[in-house]
Order: C-alpha cells, then structure tokens, then sequence
C-alpha cells in the first residue's frame, strides 16, 4: 500500500481565513474569556505586528489596537476537518481522518486512474490551493510514517521500506512524532537522531523511552499494524458562513456565497454525484431566514454554473433585514453524469453550453419562463406541439414521424393572409381534416410554396376550394 498524508499546520486560521473577503488583513484566533483570552494563532499580517500564539490577548490588542479577533471554535474546525475528507474521498475510497489536523489517503489503488503519484500529488495541491488551505503533503509505506514526513519533508515521497528506513533515519528526534518530554530526554542522552535510535536493543531502548514511544517507533518502521476508520461522505451537504460584519448589499454576499459553492462543489465531486436542488439560507438577528430554494433540470456540480445561478437567484430577491450569516443545504445529491461532448467540439474555448446557458436563464428569468417544446399526436397544426419541462439532451422536438411530410420549424400562433406573391408551388396540396369531434372542426389543404422573395412558407387554402392562401408557418 501507498498512504499520502495532507497535514494543514493551520487549519483553524485557515477554515476563518478562507470566509473573509478582508483575509489579508491582521487577525487572530483567541480562546478562553476576559482576562484568560489568549492567543491561539496569528496570520502572517498579525505576526508582523509582532502578535504571536499563546500571548494574552491584551497585550496583542496593546501591541495592535486595529487586530481582528475572532474566537476559536473547535467545532467549526472539526467540521472543516469532515469537510476536507469528503473533498479527499474523490481522490481515494479509503480517507481516513484519525490524526488530528491531517487526512490519510490510500492512493496506490488511483495512481492508474490520475497517471501516478506525480500527477496525482499536483491536483491535490491545485484543489488545495483553491480552497485555501495551507497544506504539506509527503506519501510513504504506511500511514504514520507519511504523517511525520509531511510535517517534516513537505513533498517527500517514499515508495519502498529500504529507502523508508534511511529518510527516516535522518529526522531530528523533535520531529519524529515522539512526545515533547521523551525527545527531549533522547537529546540530553545525545541521541538526536532516529537513524541512532533504530540501531539500539530493543529491550533497553524500551526501559529507557517507555512502551508508548517504543510502539510509535515500530509505527513508523511499518513494524507494527494500526486500525484505522475510513471516513464515508453524508448523503447531507449542510454548510454555514458567518459574516464579519452584517450586511444588506447583495455585492458584500456575492464572495461568501462564491465560497460556498466552491466548498459545495468540491463536496459533490469527491461524492461523484450532482446537485439537484439546494437551498440558500441568508440569516438574520431576528426573524426567519430568507431562504431560495434552487431546482435544476439535471444534475450539476460546476461551481461556475451554480454560483452564476444562485447569484442570478439573489439578485431577484430582496432582503428585509441586513444578513449575519450564510447556509448552504441539500440533500438531493444524485450521481452526476457529465454531459456529452463531440469529439472534435469546434466551440470558442468560453462559449457557455446549452445545459449552462438554460440554466441561467432560468434564474434570471424564472423557471417557467424556460420551457422545451414536443409533438402532440394531434393533426391540427395549432394543436400538435405542447410545453413540456426541459431536461438535459432535450434540444428538438421527441417524437418526429418521419414519414410526415416536411413541417416548418416556425409555426404562427394564428394564420394570417400571404402578402407575399406565390413565385411556385414546391409541394401539396396536403389535406387536413379534423376536430369534428370538439367543435373546432378544419378542412384545408396545405401547399409549401416559394415566395418571390425566395422564402419557403407552408400555407393553406381551405379544401376544394381556390382563393388567396392563408400563411400557417416559415422553414428555416
């Protein structure tokens, strides 16, 4: 087996970070109340102020007066951390989330699918980076010894357990995952580093480390086996952003909700399904939330599409008092089949596909202003089509008879008398006789004639009988 580790040294500042528009700016997470708050982590712009983690957080104000100060949640990060494997379980179907700020991932079994672990390793760091997640990653024989790679030799990649043994035995003992009391006995012993540790007695090295960091010494080494839990993805995607500030500008929600549909997204994919319908939930301080609820004609998950969708949504709708927080839910996740391309698909490289371009005109206009069009078993011309809901490769009428005769692709709502001079007759006369049965009975025979003008419009004259035609429809 192969096990890539992702570590993110940051992943609390990181999960508030990435929800601000104002990222740049200095900020720290703090815990603890009154004069207890500290410190729990500093940006880079926090650190250049000379903020640091474990400062009391009046002194990082005396030091700052204008630092943001955002509260530590350690359930907020806990989800993130859900959140992170399900984006990671589009990458292997073994994720495992058992350390503490990393994921686990078995990725022999895809290195086929993505082309090997070089291709492999620089799309997680590209999805990485578009999520905005500091991030370290190194891959190894087993998984505690690509958790202490990727905190220790970001990029390491190891693949057999002689050349495992050797990147090991380079690592400074303070860097082996051993505890903070035990390294730092190891070094007053003048042993630092793990090459010097493998070659002691087992037995003797063991009285003098204990069995707990004797057994993580064997972990590393691939000597002893660990049980891990793989992580499943919920059928449930259930997402919250809260604002720094409250608002009521539909422009201050538009990067928020960007973010959440990226998050969406990158969710779906690693599920291998689609959205369906989702709902939008714009949180007040009082009151119920404003929602809208967002139905698609078929699956999709391109965060482009839905963002352009929701913020199409959004603009149509007005918010009765200034928003504080952001909701994102759906549990319509069917799986996603992508849409079918030509092989040689000539269009410009930004032209918005048919599937997209219904879709954003649904939101914008309304989504039963968008309809398809189908035949109806109906001889009348008025009568033979009905609305029917669009869905995906519906693009023509369903249900054409060959064996008709040719049908103009543009009808009228009503007949209205020819203008034009009739220059020939390509074809007919065609008769039509029908609806005695509901009062609305015709008999007519109907030509596809040339204009002088050199068009082809499909007109009529009423049956046996001569007299001026009556224009019914244009061909393209």
């Amino acid at each position: 087996m192969q096990w890539a580790c992702i570590s993110f040294p940051q992943l609390a500042l990181d999960d508030v970070l990435r929800r601000r528009s104002d990222a740049p700016a200095p900020l720290v997470l703090f815990e603890g109340a009154g004069s207890r708050a500290r410190v729990y982590a500093a940006n880079t712009a926090a650190r250049h102020h000379g903020l640091s983690a474990g400062q009391s957080l009046t002194a990082a104000r005396a030091l700052y007066p204008r630092v943001n100060a955002v509260e530590y949640d350690a359930a907020a990060v806990e989800r993130c951390h859900d959140f992170l494997a399900a984006w990671a379980y589009r990458y292997s179907s073994q994720v495992c989330r058992t350390f503490p700020q990393a994921l686990l991932l078995e990725v022999r079994a895809s290195f086929r699918l993505f082309g090997g672990w070089a291709a492999l390793h620089a799309e997680l760091r590209r999805d990485l980076v578009a999520l905005g997640f500091e991030h370290r990653i190194a891959a190894a024989p087993n998984p505690h010894a690509a958790l202490v790679l990727a905190r220790a030799r970001d990029g390491c990649a190891i693949e057999d357990e002689a050349h495992l043994l050797d990147a090991l035995g380079m690592l400074p003992v303070q860097r082996s995952g051993l505890g903070a009391v035990c390294a730092e006995s190891l070094q007053r012993m003048g042993l630092r580093r793990l090459h010097q540790l493998f070659v002691l007695p087992r037995a003797e090295l063991g009285k003098r480390i204990g069995a707990q960091a004797l057994l993580h010494l064997d972990h590393l080494r691939g000597a002893a086996s660990t049980a891990l839990d793989c992580y499943q993805p919920p059928d449930v995607f259930d997402q919250r952003i809260e604002l720094p500030f409250n608002t009521v500008s539909h422009e201050s929600l538009l990067f928020p909700l960007r973010r959440l549909l990226g998050d969406f997204s990158a969710f779906l994919a690693g599920r291998d399904s689609g959205a369906q319908r989702f709902t939008l939930a714009f949180e007040h301080e009082r009151g119920v939330p404003t929602e809208i609820s967002v139905g698609l004609l078929a699956p999709e998950r391109d965060p482009e599409l839905l963002f352009a969708i929701a913020r199409a949504r959004l603009d149509r709708t007005r918010l009765r008092e200034p928003v504080c927080g952001l909701r994102l839910v759906s549990d319509e996740l069917p799986p996603f089949t992508p849409a079918r391309r030509d092989l040689f698909d000539t269009r410009p490289q930004r032209a918005v596909t048919w599937d997209a371009l219904r879709e954003r005109l649904r939101a914008r206009l309304g989504e039963h202003a968008v309809h398809g069009l189908a035949l109806h078993p109906e001889h009348r011309p008025e009568r033979a089509w009905r609305v029917e809901n669009p869905s995906r490769g519906t693009r023509h009428f369903r249900g054409v008879d060959e064996s008709l005769p040719p049908r103009p692709t543009w009808l009228l709502a009503r007949p209205i008398p020819l203008r034009e001079r009739v220059a020939r007759v390509l074809a007919g006369p065609e008769r039509i006789e029908s609806g005695w049965w509901d009062g609305a009975d015709m008999r007519r025979d109907y030509y596809v004639v040339e204009t002088a003008s050199h068009q082809r419009a499909w007109a009529f004259r009423p049956a046996g009988e001569g007299g001026p035609f009556m224009l019914q429809g244009w061909f393209a």
